[in-house]
Protein backbone atom coordinates (compact mmCIF):
# COMPACT_ATOMS: atom_id res chain seq x y z
CA UNK A 1 0.00 0.00 0.00
CA UNK A 2 2.75 2.41 0.98
CA UNK A 3 4.64 1.69 -2.23
CA UNK A 4 1.61 2.33 -4.45
CA UNK A 5 0.80 5.60 -2.64
CA UNK A 6 4.39 6.74 -3.13
CA UNK A 7 4.30 5.90 -6.84
CA UNK A 8 0.95 7.67 -7.26
CA UNK A 9 2.28 10.72 -5.43
CA UNK A 10 5.36 10.86 -7.66
CA UNK A 11 3.21 10.62 -10.79
CA UNK A 12 0.89 13.38 -9.60
CA UNK A 13 3.83 15.60 -8.67
CA UNK A 14 5.31 15.13 -12.16
CA UNK A 15 2.16 16.20 -14.04
CA UNK A 16 2.40 19.96 -13.37
CA UNK A 17 5.96 19.94 -14.67
CA UNK A 18 4.81 19.14 -18.19
CA UNK A 19 3.76 22.05 -20.36
CA UNK A 20 0.20 22.06 -21.67
CA UNK A 21 -0.40 21.91 -25.46
CA UNK A 22 -1.38 25.60 -25.71
CA UNK A 23 1.76 26.75 -23.93
CA UNK A 24 3.78 24.27 -25.94
CA UNK A 25 2.69 25.95 -29.19
CA UNK A 26 3.54 29.45 -27.91
CA UNK A 27 7.07 28.61 -26.79
CA UNK A 28 10.23 28.76 -28.84
CA UNK A 29 11.69 25.54 -30.19
CA UNK A 30 14.31 25.44 -27.41
CA UNK A 31 11.75 25.83 -24.60
CA UNK A 32 8.97 23.58 -25.91
CA UNK A 33 7.66 21.18 -23.30
CA UNK A 34 9.63 22.81 -20.49
CA UNK A 35 7.74 25.90 -19.35
CA UNK A 36 4.25 27.31 -19.13
CA UNK A 37 3.10 30.75 -20.23
CA UNK A 38 4.34 33.12 -22.84
CA UNK A 39 7.85 32.82 -24.12
CA UNK A 40 10.43 35.56 -24.02
CA UNK A 41 8.97 38.75 -25.45
CA UNK A 42 12.19 40.40 -26.61
CA UNK A 43 15.96 39.97 -26.61
CA UNK A 44 16.34 41.63 -23.19
CA UNK A 45 14.62 38.62 -21.63
CA UNK A 46 17.43 36.41 -22.91
CA UNK A 47 20.07 38.82 -21.59
CA UNK A 48 18.45 38.81 -18.14
CA UNK A 49 18.16 35.02 -18.06
CA UNK A 50 21.74 34.44 -19.24
CA UNK A 51 23.07 36.96 -16.71
CA UNK A 52 21.15 35.31 -13.88
CA UNK A 53 22.33 31.85 -14.95
CA UNK A 54 25.94 33.06 -15.08
CA UNK A 55 25.71 34.48 -11.56
CA UNK A 56 24.18 31.26 -10.25
CA UNK A 57 26.83 29.07 -11.90
CA UNK A 58 29.71 31.20 -10.55
CA UNK A 59 28.16 31.26 -7.08
CA UNK A 60 27.69 27.50 -7.08
CA UNK A 61 31.23 26.90 -8.35
CA UNK A 62 32.91 29.09 -5.74
CA UNK A 63 30.66 27.83 -2.94
CA UNK A 64 31.62 24.24 -3.64
CA UNK A 65 35.27 25.16 -4.20
CA UNK A 66 35.63 27.00 -0.89
CA UNK A 67 33.57 24.43 0.97
CA UNK A 68 35.82 21.59 -0.17
CA UNK A 69 39.14 23.45 0.21
CA UNK A 70 38.78 26.65 2.26
CA UNK A 71 42.44 27.68 2.12
CA UNK A 72 42.58 29.55 5.44
CA UNK A 73 45.88 28.43 6.91
CA UNK A 74 47.10 31.55 8.73
CA UNK A 75 47.65 31.12 12.46
CA UNK A 76 45.88 34.41 13.26
CA UNK A 77 42.76 33.66 11.22
CA UNK A 78 39.45 34.19 13.07
CA UNK A 79 38.65 30.51 12.59
CA UNK A 80 41.67 29.52 14.70
CA UNK A 81 40.69 31.98 17.43
CA UNK A 82 37.17 30.58 17.70
CA UNK A 83 38.27 26.94 17.60
CA UNK A 84 40.98 27.30 20.27
CA UNK A 85 39.11 29.52 22.78
CA UNK A 86 36.10 27.38 23.63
Amino acid sequence: MKKSVTILLLIVMRLPLLACPVCDQRQLKVLKGITHGAGPENNWDYVIIITAMTIVVFTLFFSVKWLVKPGESAADHIKRFILTNR
